[in-house]
């Protein structure tokens, strides 16, 4: 089965998300994270209860710019 992968980097480490099962993990590298979350998936799958949110079937990854104000820099240093 193929799901897709979300990393982030939080602080020193590293956290992995499975959009499709909403199951998460971390490690301190992104292999690490990678693998953690992959025994993760594979433990709930196990489970013959199991959902796989299949309307979720890709991620879509992009980017946006958002013009810097006063008022934004003030609510980001808070």
């Amino acid at each position: 089965m193929h799901f897709d992968v979300v990393i982030t980097k939080e602080g020193k480490n590293y956290s992995s998300w499975c959009p499709q099962l909403d199951i998460a993990s971390c490690g301190k590298s992104i292999e690490d994270a990678k693998k953690n979350l992959e025994e993760a998936i594979e433990l709930y799958l196990e489970d013959e209860d199991a959902v796989i949110n299949k309307q979720d079937s890709s991620v879509t990854l992009t980017s946006i710019e958002v013009n810097k104000n006063d008022k934004t820099t003030r609510a980001i240093r808070a």
